[in-house]
C-alpha cells in the first residue's frame, strides 16, 4: 500500500505558503463559515436561551440530540450522492444544487426557532425542539455537500490545508452564531435576571441572514471537475422510487420511536428502583427504543426492495459497496481499528462542550465575560490551531498529528477541573480557553486530513458521510445526559470523567503504531 496519509513530501515554509493562494482554500473558507453557523445555535446558545428562559439544565442539554442527524447522515447520503434536484442539478451541478438546497432548508429552521418562545408552554418547547431538529438535518446535509466538494476539488497533498481553513471559517461561525449572537440578545435586553423573548428572536434572525454568506458561494462557485465527470448510475425513476423507500423508512423510525416510548417508560423506573440511577436507566431505555426504530426502519426498506419497489441492486450499490469497498482496501483487521479511532477520538471536547457555557455562568461569568474569552479569544486559538495542524500533518505525517492531538485533548480538560476548583478568575478563564482551543484546532485539522485520506473517489459522500458520523455518534448521545451527570455529581467529577473518557482513543492509536504499517492507500487517485 502506497502512504496516503503518512506520505507528506517536505516543503519549504514558502512552497507551503504559497498552497493558501489556490482557489478552492478560499472557498473552503467560506463554505466553513457555512458549515459553522448553525452548531451554536442548536448548541451553547439554544442552551443560553433556553436557560434564561427557565428550561431545567437536563431538558437544556437533551436538546444537544437535535444534532444527532449529524451522527446519522450517512443514511441519506447516497440520496445526496445521486439523487438530482429537480431543475437545479442540470444547471448548477450535483454538489451545488444539493449544497442551495441544504442551505435554504438551514435558514428556513432558524427563521423558525426564531418564531418560537420556548417559556410559553410545553407545546412551544417542543415545536422548537422540531425546529431544531429540521436544523441539524439541514445543517447535516450541508456538510455531506461540502465534505464530498473538499475532497473532489482538490488533490489530496492539499487536504491538510483545506482542513485548516475550512476549520478557520467554521469558528469564525462559530464566534458570529455563538459570541455575538449571545452579546445581541444581551444588548437587546435579556439577561438571567430579566429573559426577554423578542431579543432572542431578533439574534436567531440575524443568524439566518448571516447564511447569505454561503448560498452567495455556493452560487458563484465551481462544481468539482470529478462531480461533473460521473455520469449517472440510474434512472429518475428509480432515484424517486429509492427516495420514496427512504421515507417510509424514516416514517417507521418514528412511529416506532414513537409508539413504544409509553411501554419502556414503565422499564425505565422499574430500572430506577432496581439501581437508583435515574441517568443510566434513562441511557439504557432510549438506547432500547432507538434501536427498535432503526430496526423497524430497516425492515420496512427490506420490504420495500422485496415488494420491488426499490432496486436490488441500487440499494447495494449506494449502501453495500462503499462499506465493502473500505474493508477490502484495509483488510478486516485495520478497518475495523481505524473506525474504533474514528468513533472515539473526539469524545472528550464534545462531551464537554455541551456542558461548558453553563459551567461558566454558574462559575458566576457574565455573558459579555464567556463571548469575550470564550467565542473571540477562544477563535482566534483555535484557527491558529488548525493552522497549526495543518501544518504539522504536511511535515510530520497525520497519525502522529493525530497521536498529539488525542493526548492534548484528554490533558486539558484537567485544565477545566482546576477552573472549577478555583472559580471565577477571569485571567485564568482565558488561559483555559486559549489552550483548550489551540489544541481542539489542532487536533481537528489533523483529523479533517485523516478522514479525507480514508475516503474513496467513487464513493465521497457516502464513505466521508459513515466517518464523520461515527465521530459524533457516542459523544453526542453521551453528551445529551451531560447535564443529568453534573447535577448528579458536580462539575469536578464530570471533568475528571471527560479526561478518562479520552484515554481509550489514544491507547487505540498507540497500539496501531505498534501492531500495524499504517501506511493508507491513497483512495483518492
Amino acid at each position: 500500500m502506497t502512504a496516503a496519509a503518512n506520505q507528506h513530501p517536505k516543503r519549504s515554509w514558502q512552497e507551503t505558503l504559497a498552497m493558501l493562494k489556490s482557489p478552492p482554500v478560499w472557498v473552503m473558507l467560506l463554505l466553513g463559515f457555512s458549515a459553522g453557523l448553525p452548531l451554536l445555535l442548536i448548541f451553547s446558545s439554544l442552551s443560553l436561551w433556553l436557560s434564561e428562559a427557565g428550561v431545567q439544565k437536563s431538558t437544556v442539554t437533551l436538546f444537544s440530540w437535535a444534532a444527532l442527524g449529524y451522527s446519522f447522515k450517512f443514511v441519506w447520503a447516497p440520496i445526496v450522492d445521486s439523487l438530482p434536484v429537480p431543475l437545479l442539478t442540470d444547471k448548477m451541478g450535483r454538489r451545488r444544487s444539493w449544497l442551495l438546497i441544504s442551505q435554504l432548508g438551514i435558514v428556513a429552521s432558524i427563521v423558525s426557532m426564531a418564531m418560537i418562545d420556548p417559556s410559553s408552554n410545553l407545546e412551544a418547547l417542543s415545536v422548537m425542539a422540531f425546529a431544531a431538529v429540521a436544523l441539524g438535518f439541514s445543517s447535516a446535509t450541508q456538510d455531506i455537500v461540502i465534505d464530498a466538494y473538499r475532497i473532489e476539488s482538490a488533490d489530496q497533498d492539499l487536504q491538510a490545508i483545506l482542513a485548516a481553513t475550512y476549520i478557520a471559517g467554521y469558528r469564525i461561525a462559530m464566534l458570529v452564531s455563538g459570541a455575538l449572537c449571545i452579546v445581541l440578545a444581551q444588548a437587546w435586553g435579556s439577561t438571567a435576571e430579566a429573559y426577554s423573548y423578542s431579543a432572542w428572536q431578533a439574534a436567531y434572525l440575524c443568524m439566518a441572514a448571516a447564511m447569505l454568506l454561503g448560498i452567495v458561494t455556493t452560487l458563484l462557485m465551481a462544481e468539482p471537475a470529478a462531480s461533473s465527470q460521473q455520469s449517472k448510475q440510474h434512472s429518475l425513476s428509480s432515484y424517486l422510487r429509492f427516495l420514496f423507500t427512504f421515507v417510509c423508512s424514516v416514517l417507521a423510525l418514528i412511529l416506532c420511536y414513537r409508539t413504544v416510548g409509553a411501554p419502556l417508560e414503565e422499564m425505565r423506573q422499574s430500572l430506577v428502583s432496581l439501581w437508583g440511577n435515574k441517568n443510566l436507566a434513562g441511557f439504557v431505555v432510549e438506547s432500547i427504543r432507538l434501536g427498535a426504530a432503526i430496526t423497524a426502519a430497516a425492515a420496512t426498506a427490506y420490504l420495500c426492495v422485496a415488494l420491488g419497489i426499490s432496486q436490488r441492486e441500487m440499494v447495494k450499490a449506494t449502501y453495500v459497496e462503499p462499506v465493502i469497498d473500505f474493508f477490502k482496501r484495509y483488510g478486516l483487521g485495520l478497518a475495523a481499528l481505524l473506525l474504533a479511532i474514528v468513533g472515539l477520538y473526539r469524545i472528550s471536547d464534545i462531551v464537554l462542550g455541551v456542558i461548558s457555557n453553563l459551567f461558566y455562568l454558574d462559575l458566576g461569568y457574565s455573558k459579555t465575560e464567556i463571548a469575550s474569552a470564550v467565542k473571540t479569544f477562544g477563535l482566534l486559538m483555535s484557527i491558529a490551531g488548525g493552522f497549526a495542524g495543518g501544518l504539522l500533518a504536511l511535515r510530520f505525517g497525520v497519525m502522529r498529528s493525530l497521536i498529539l492531538g488525542a493526548v492534548l485533548a484528554a490533558a486539558t480538560n484537567l485544565l477545566f477541573l482546576l477552573l472549577a476548583h478555583i472559580g471565577y478568575n477571569l485571567p485564568f478563564l482565558y488561559v483555559v480557553v486559549g489552550v483548550d482551543n489551540l489544541c481542539a484546532g489542532l487536533a481537528s485539522a489533523a483529523f479533517v486530513a485523516f478522514l479525507s485520506s480514508l475516503t474513496n473517489i467513487a464513493f465521497t459522500a457516502m464513505q466521508y458521510a459513515i466517518f464523520s458520523s461515527l465521530m459524533t455518534l457516542i459523544p453526542k448521545v453521551i453528551g445529551g445526559y451531560s447535564g443529568g451527570i453534573v447535577e448528579s455529581l458536580g462539575y469536578e467529577q464530570f471533568f475528571v470523567i471527560t479526561t478518562l473518557l479520552g484515554l481509550p482513543v489514544l491507547l487505540l492509536l498507540v497500539y496501531a503504531n505498534k501492531k500495524f504499517d499504517l501506511q493508507l492507500p491513497n483512495a483518492n487517485n
